[in-house]
């Protein structure tokens, strides 16, 4: 149908032609639910333009990958890492994003209370969370809550640690799941603490300017996580994270994160900002204030900081469960062929599935992830990552 307005170019003709199609379809969709029963749910639900998360089919075990963070570019990592479970190994995969309710389908890291598609857990056999701070609602955390009482196993990457964060004036049940939740019950610490062995403390390494080689710790030599990985190729330009010693009891370290200096110069267009994994300068002591407040000097290497390990967790009213905790995997850290098997290696091993002697985990498609940094809103706007297009 043409409408002949009058000044075809103005922008009030355009917004009036919009108008009028728009409600001339709408008249049509509630004439036909009219005439059809209750059609028009099922009009709206079998819109497939509009994904509110990827899947990719296999065979084996259902895995479900969540993503959700502001800086390390989970929104490229997860996906990359299910397709090589999908495509190199066989697995069932449903990645999961942070989205604006407002817009959905399009990837938004910087929406906190968000990620569709959670109820996807009730019939999965492992989760992969790499969320950031996030508070989701109830009855989006109810599924994660499930999950975890049902005690099936978890592998949290880099800021999953702090994987999630309730402010005062936050109505949630779920806020002994925050970061910062100090209640004197096993939930001190939240998620990270509880389930993954340890949560948000501070950067170990220089942020930025320093990069990551993973060296075996000790007792771990023959642990099958490791099955295929030569030493130091474990390598990312994300720093090492703090974390406290010694681990909980219930955990066991397997990867020791080795602060390595830049070599080149800062390169704010290359995604590892200049950093190489045949970077191999040590950092010499540097100030830092203890306990009580007095500075001291340091060796960032002596002791070295775990970067990996398992754990054995256990929440309030539910069944015993593994973890898999790592603080690099980053997806620029996924670059290097190491890290991603250490992260392939560790779905096995979470799962009981026999770890390959060297697993495959060569790059699905084209894969030119992002350096790690904030984005305002407009960037993320601008981008407008559509989740359909990610297939």
């Amino acid at each position: 149908m043409k409408f002949n307005l009058t000044n075809h170019n103005s922008t009030r003709n355009r917004i009036m032609n919009y108008i009028i199609k728009y409600f001339i379809s709408t008249s049509i969709i509630i004439l036909l639910s009219g005439c059809y029963g209750d059609k028009q749910t099922d009009y709206e639900s079998s819109d497939t333009s509009i994904k509110e998360w990827l899947s990719l089919d296999g065979k084996g075990k259902h895995i479900v990958l969540i993503s959700g963070d502001e800086e390390y570019r989970s929104e490229e990592a997860l996906p990359q890492l299910a397709k090589i479970l999908s495509v190199r190994h066989g697995y069932k995969c449903t990645v999961l994003f942070a989205q604006n309710p407002e817009e959905p389908g399009v990837v938004d890291p910087n929406y906190l209370h968000n990620i569709p598609g959670l109820d996807q857990l009730v019939n999965a056999d492992l989760m992969i969370i790499f969320t950031r701070f996030r508070a989701l609602p109830d009855d989006q955390m109810k599924f994660i809550d499930e999950y975890l009482k049902n005690g099936k196993p978890v592998i949290g990457i880099r800021t999953s640690t702090h994987a999630f964060h309730f402010k005062e004036d936050d109505i949630s049940n779920y806020r002994h799941y925050g970061n910062y939740y100090n209640g004197e019950d096993e939930w001190n610490g939240g998620f990270g603490r509880l389930v993954l062995g340890e949560k948000w403390i501070a950067h170990h390494g220089n942020h930025g300017n320093q990069s990551t080689r993973g060296i075996t710790a000790e007792g771990a030599e023959n642990h099958t996580i490791l099955n295929g990985i030569g030493e130091g190729e474990i390598w990312g330009p994300t720093d090492v994270y703090k974390v406290r010693l010694p681990l909980p009891a219930t955990a066991k370290a397997v990867v020791l994160g080795q602060t390595v200096e830049r070599e080149s110069e800062m390169d704010e267009s290359d995604p590892r900002l200049g950093m190489r994994p045949t970077d191999r300068v040590l950092p010499g002591l540097i100030k830092r204030k203890n306990a009580e407040g007095v500075e001291i000097d340091v060796d960032q290497n002596n002791p070295m900081i775990p970067i990996a390990w398992t754990n054995s967790y256990q929440i309030p009213g539910g069944r015993q469960g593994k973890s898999f905790g790592t603080t690099i995997g980053a997806s620029v850290d996924l670059l290097e062929e190491g890290t991603r098997r250490m992260m392939i290696n560790a779905v096995f091993w979470c799962l009981g599935d026999e770890v390959p002697a060297k697993a495959n985990v060569d790059i699905v498609g084209t894969y030119n992830p992002t350096r790690f940094a904030f984005r305002e809103d407009s960037y993320w706007d601008e981008k407008n990552l559509v989740i359909s297009d990610m297939e």
